[in-house]
């Protein structure tokens, strides 16, 4: 049982994370065994997320004055709540969720995130899971960026390729059959 300084510095905590949070996933953990928690928590903290257990009451208080307000009037914080919070890009944390929602499908159910002050239900963040991540978008972005100007190298070089084609096979001497 937590005294009241310690639920204090613990809503100060999570209040701090959920201002500094681009999404927060809120979702309900099922009969979860230790192996399969510490998987969970091994795969989120190797993408820099963080996962975490949290009271309900304590949970409502820290989201007051967030962008994660919002989860608190959608009463998403009802029975066993996991709180993931992603600080980078909204779409990584929602791919290891659902990730890991594939391999084990019966040890948690998604219920709704909190994305730029607006409300998404389970479909949306299985939807926004499916996006490409922010550093797989910069590479696409880049090569488009890249595409017109490999198509004029091409371009400018292939009057200089077909010419030395050309040159090369009047050197060459005639094989005999």
């Amino acid at each position: 049982m937590q005294n009241r300084s310690e639920k204090e510095q613990a809503v100060a905590d999570l209040h701090d994370k959920l201002e500094r949070a681009k999404v927060a996933i809120v979702a309900h953990p099922n009969k979860m065994d230790v192996a399969t928690v510490t998987e969970l928590r091994k795969a989120f903290r190797q993408q820099k997320i963080d996962y975490r257990v949290v009271k309900n009451t304590l949970a409502r208080r820290a989201a007051k004055g967030t962008s994660a307000e919002i989860l608190v009037e959608g009463s998403l914080f009802k029975g066993p709540t996991a709180l993931i919070v992603g600080y980078d890009d909204p779409v990584t944390p929602a791919k290891v969720l659902f990730d890991f929602i594939a391999k084990k499908s019966e040890s948690l159910s998604v219920c709704g995130a909190a994305l730029d002050g607006k409300l998404l239900d389970g479909a949306a963040i299985e939807t926004l899971s499916k996006l490409p991540s922010l550093d797989g978008l910069r590479a696409m972005l880049l090569g488009m960026f890249n595409r017109p100007a490999q198509m004029l190298a091409t371009v400018v070089a292939q009057p200089a390729t077909s010419i030395a084609r050309v040159i090369e096979a009047h050197c060459k001497p005639a094989e005999t059959e």
